[in-house]
């Protein structure tokens, strides 16, 4: 009997199934290929096992299962963490064979991907591509600020196309940027008069982690809220509590286009002006069409519409302050 046990390279090793490891202690010889520093090899010698490496390549490991199982000897293969296809495929072609063979071969699944696991094979390609290639090399945070801003708005224009394949590969530029600015990060010289120091992808992950749980009680504690209104009213206390901010502008990117400007800062005065006059009901396409005419107008009068409105913003964020 040949069992051929797969196992994850993204789950920690020695971390089996109940299958995998009654297989692999009810073997009478284990082998792995030779000079392969598998986590899980090493996890099974450590479990008191005994794992022959094997010299040479896929043909001479399968002959050298062949031989042992042929000797009436219950054999025990463990994958390498590449998955080793060459192998894979030569017991693919042994169990299509006729005559089939006086010995069993099975494929044994010895622990799977969790969701997300792939995200660890990103990390892993994002480090070596840090230490190997010159261009990531010279990367900084600096120096990559261009490509996050191109890779959200070339994301938002996936969104607005409505083609999902696209969004897919355009969410994975954007995370890869998330990525790259978090190996950048694990560099960093430690300060010794401040609090700037290095830090990793786990700890954006983690920091992301704890706030969502924390601002959402009504998920992983004991508040109510049954509509949405409720979930942001208590977003933002709780928002509120952590910042300690001063103003209710604070916190918004200046940088932003003035539309996306306006509109946060719109939203924020909400809650420190009094309410505008907004009676009547505007269509989106007529709001698309008023919004491009009015360029039109600021072009054929040599105004800068941008900067325009940046200017109308920045007056209605000193009426905020004044109030607050």
């Amino acid at each position: 009997m040949i069992k051929v046990v797969l196992t994850s390279p993204r789950v920690a090793p020695g971390l089996l199934t109940r299958a995998a490891w009654q297989a692999l202690e009810r073997a009478e010889v284990i082998g792995a290929a030779a000079g392969v520093e598998s986590p899980t090899v090493q996890a099974v010698v450590g479990s008191g096992l005994v794992v022959t490496s094997v010299e040479g390549g896929p043909d001479e490991q399968w002959s050298w299962l062949v031989s042992a199982a042929s000797e009436g000897r219950a054999v025990a293969w463990l994958v390498g963490e590449d998955g080793e296809p060459a192998l894979l495929r030569l017991v693919a072609d042994h169990l299509a064979r006729e005559p089939r063979p006086a010995y069993e071969v099975e494929i044994l699944h010895g622990s799977y991907d969790v969701p997300g696991a792939r995200l660890i094979d990103l990390v892993q390609v994002m480090d070596r591509l840090r230490r190997n290639c010159p261009w990531d090399q010279e990367q900084t945070h600096e120096s990559l600020a261009k490509y996050l801003l191109e890779e959200t708005y070339e994301t938002l224009e996936a969104i607005g196309t409505g083609d999902s394949e696209h969004l897919r590969e355009e969410l994975g530029d954007l995370l890869l940027q998330v990525v790259f600015h978090a190996r950048i990060a694990e560099e960093a010289v430690e300060d010794p008069d401040g609090d700037d120091g290095p830090w990793s992808i786990d700890d954006v992950a983690g920091g992301i982690v704890e706030k969502l749980i924390r601002r959402h009680p009504h998920v992983f504690g004991s508040v109510d809220a049954t509509d949405v209104a409720t979930v942001e009213a208590n977003w933002e206390t709780i928002k509120a509590a952590e910042k300690q901010r001063s103003s209710v502008l604070e916190g918004i990117p200046l940088a932003l286009p003035a539309l996306a400007l306006a509109d946060k800062v719109l939203s924020r005065a909400a809650k420190v002006l009094p309410p505008m006059d907004t009676t009547g009901k505007l269509a989106e396409e007529q709001v698309g069409t008023d919004l491009l005419d009015l360029v039109r107008q600021a072009r054929s009068a040599g105004i800068d519409p941008e900067q325009a409105l940046r200017n109308a913003v920045r007056q209605l964020a000193d009426e905020v302050r004044a109030a607050e």
